[in-house]
């Protein structure tokens, strides 16, 4: 085993489109995935001005932003942005099928961290990031850990997949019990199903954290869950908390969650209390599979406003098959819960073999 650098082993590939970009698959940062060597997702057509070309085995490498850690194997011949760099093993001196996992490193994203210049957008250049060292074994040994690191990563995929079958299997029921929301029969007014208690909700500032008593910890929670611990309480009740704030949430997506007792919540999540004809397990479920897309507002961060969040669809059968639908929730929950602790320990595995033999 050799330490060598980055560039030692592999080139920037530099190739431009002067010609038609029909039929090259289109790749852009969001293209990307975080910490996922696999690309998925591309575009279709050639409505965009990129001319940075690629080829099949090339590694794209998102250079703006490193800390996202973004950086995936081209499974075809394509077109993508120029915040990508574009990376290409020397066949004679690497084996080209271990080096995703060489540039999917977390050490790799560290250095780039390091070495990237700007503000509001941190970029590394190729010239800066070539100088990466790393431990590389001899070939026949390189050629074993491809495989095992391969095997691994397709095994990550596939709990992935099941993971993301488990949510599908829950939108599907609901829909096979219910029916769609906006065309449910058993469709009622918002406030039919709550009281809006957003009377309960109030930031902490640095004043009002000094004079909190001290003693027992209460849980502090924020748009997406418990963000602190904290030694006072505003609210001792069962609630669902349903995000204002949608944050980097995309528009459709959104977070709740039930609290129960003695807890503290800022002012970016609403808070709910279920009146005695809804069921607060079915309830905060419908709210993660509802689509909100056209209820957000705002343009450079999204909010659930109380206005528009009083006009959701609001889906209420009788408490009998809420409760039903909510124990094949915790079920499936079950099941999901289990896969992602498998999926992160194969995860830890395989990052901590790629530290141990090409750190």
């Amino acid at each position: 085993m050799s330490k060598v650098k980055l560039g030692d082993v592999a080139i920037e590939h530099k190739e431009t489109c002067k010609g038609s970009k029909d039929g090259f698959p289109i790749v852009g940062l969001e293209h990307l995935v975080p910490e996922e060597v696999t690309l998925t997702a591309w575009d279709e057509g050639n409505d965009n001005t990129f001319t940075k070309m690629f080829r099949k085995g090339n590694v794209l490498f998102g250079r703006r932003r490193a800390y996202l850690k973004k950086a995936a194997v081209a499974p075809f011949d394509g077109i993508c942005s120029g915040d990508i760099t574009v990376i290409e093993a020397i066949p004679d001196r690497i084996l080209p099928e271990l080096l995703p996992f060489i540039i999917q490193n977390d050490d790799l994203f560290d250095f780039a961290v390091g070495k990237s210049a700007g503000s509001l957008s941190p970029r590394v250049k190729w010239e800066l990031l070539k100088n990466y060292e790393f431990e590389l074994p001899d070939l026949e040994t390189q050629r074993k850990l491809a495989e095992v690191l391969w095997s691994i990563n397709d095994t990550m995929e596939a709990y992935k997949k099941l993971i993301s079958a488990t949510d599908e299997l829950v939108k599907s029921q609901f829909i096979v019990m219910f029916g769609e929301p906006k065309n449910s029969p058993d469709a009622v007014s918002f406030e039919t199903a709550f009281t809006i208690r957003d009377d309960l909700r109030k930031p902490i500032n640095d004043a009002v954290r000094s004079e909190m008593h001290t003693g027992q910890l209460y849980p502090y929670y924020g748009a997406n869950g418990q963000v602190d611990s904290i030694n006072d309480y505003l609210m001792d009740c069962d609630a669902i908390c349903l995000a204002e704030d949608c944050g980097a949430y995309g528009a459709g997506e959104h977070t709740s969650y039930i609290v129960s007792g003695k807890c503290w919540v800022n002012n970016h999540a609403h808070v709910l209390i279920p009146k005695e004809c809804c069921d607060i397990e079915f309830a905060n479920v419908y709210f993660r599979i509802l689509d909100m897309t056209e209820y957000v507002t705002g343009t450079t961060r999204l909010k659930l406003t109380q206005a528009k969040m009083k006009t959701l669809p609001m889906i209420l059968p009788s408490l009998e098959l809420q409760r039903e639908f909510a124990t094949f929730v915790r079920q499936t929950d079950k099941s999901k819960f289990e896969l992602e602790q498998a999926l992160s320990e194969l995860t830890a595995t395989y990052k901590r073999i790629i530290t141990e033999n090409l750190g």
